[in-house]
C-alpha cells in the first residue's frame, strides 16, 4: 500500500471516529430536546410552562442567583489563576515547584468528602446559606486547574516580548496588564468557559450549602421540579429545564471554541 493510501485510509478513520463520538455526544442532547417539546397530544411549549409557571417551578430570583454565583465564580477564579499562573510562570522565588504541586494536590481530593467541613467551616464565617460562600466554595476547587492552565500560557509567551516591556520602563503590573494578559487570551477564555460551566450547572454543593429557597440556584430549582401533584416524576418538565440549563453553555462554547482550543494547546510546544 502506497503512502498516499495510507494517508488517505487514516483520514477515513478519523471522520469515522469524530462522527461516531459526535453521535454519542450529541444524542442525549437531542433527545432532550426532543423530549422537552414533546407531549401528549404532539409538540408544544407544555412542558416550558409547566417548567416556569407552575408553583415549584423555576422563577426568575432563581435564574438571577445562579448568574450571579457564575459571575462571582468566573471573576474570583480568573483573578486569583492570573495571579498565581503569571507568579508560578515567571518568577524564580524559594519553593514555588513545591508550592505548585500542593495546588496540583487539591485535583486529588473528591470535593464532595470535605463539604461538610467546608459548611462548617462557612458557618464559623458568617457565610453559611450565601452565594458568596457558594462562590467561594466552587473557586476553590476550580483553581487548581485553573492556575495550571494560566502557569502553561504564560510560559507559552516569548520572554522578549516581556523583556521588551522592562526595558520600556513597564513594571511586573504593568507588564502583566498591558503585555501579559492579552498574550494569554486563549488561556484566559479557557479557564472562565470551565468555571462558567462548572458554577452554573453545579447540584451537589448547592444542596449542601444553601438551605433557604430564595437562595436556590437553578439546578436546585429544577431538581425541586422532579415530583408531580401526584407523587409521578415529571420527566417532560425535567427535560426542559435540562434543556434551559444548557443553552447558555452551548452558546458560550460555540461563541469561543477557537479561543478554547487555543488555550488548550498553550504551553504544548516551545520555541
Amino acid at each position: 500500500m502506497t503512502g498516499v493510501g495510507v494517508k488517505q485510509n487514516a483520514r477515513w478513520g478519523y471522520y469515522v471516529t469524530g462522527t461516531a463520538l459526535a453521535i454519542l455526544f450529541l444524542f442525549p442532547l437531542v433527545w432532550s430536546a426532543f423530549a422537552s417539546v414533546r407531549t401528549d397530544t404532539g409538540f408544544g411549549l407544555e412542558n416550558y410552562d409547566r417548567l416556569f409557571n407552575s408553583a415549584n417551578g423555576v422563577e426568575f430570583r432563581h435564574v438571577l442567583n445562579s448568574v450571579i454565583v457564575s459571575a462571582l465564580t468566573v471573576g474570583g477564579t480568573l483573578f486569583i489563576a492570573t495571579l498565581g499562573g503569571y507568579a508560578f510562570g515567571r518568577f524564580k522565588f524559594p519553593g514555588r515547584d513545591v508550592l505548585f504541586l500542593l495546588t496540583l494536590a487539591i485535583l486529588m481530593v473528591p470535593y464532595a468528602t470535605i463539604l461538610i467541613a467546608l459548611y462548617v467551616l462557612l458557618g464559623r464565617l458568617g457565610l453559611e446559606d450565601s452565594l458568596i460562600g457558594l462562590s467561594l466554595v466552587l473557586i476553590t476547587f476550580q483553581l487548581p486547574f485553573s492556575v495550571f492552565m494560566m502557569r502553561n500560557s504564560f510560559e507559552a509567551v516569548p520572554v522578549e516580548l516581556e523583556e521588551s516591556a522592562k526595558v520600556d520602563g513597564c513594571t511586573s503590573v504593568g507588564t502583566l496588564v498591558r503585555i501579559m494578559l492579552p498574550a494569554v487570551r486563549p488561556g484566559l477564555v479557557t479557564v472562565g468557559l470551565f468555571a462558567f460551566l462548572t458554577s452554573w450547572s453545579e447540584f451537589f454543593a448547592p444542596l449542601i450549602l444553601l438551605n433557604s429557597t430564595d437562595k436556590f440556584t437553578t439546578t436546585l430549582a429544577v431538581v425541586n421540579l422532579r415530583t408531580a401533584s401526584h407523587g409521578s416524576i415529571d420527566y417532560a418538565a425535567l427535560e426542559a429545564g435540562v434543556v434551559f440549563m444548557a443553552v447558555p453553555c452551548l452558546v458560550l462554547f460555540a461563541a469561543m471554541q477557537r479561543s478554547y482550543v487555543r488555550g488548550f494547546t498553550s504551553g504544548a510546544v516551545k520555541g
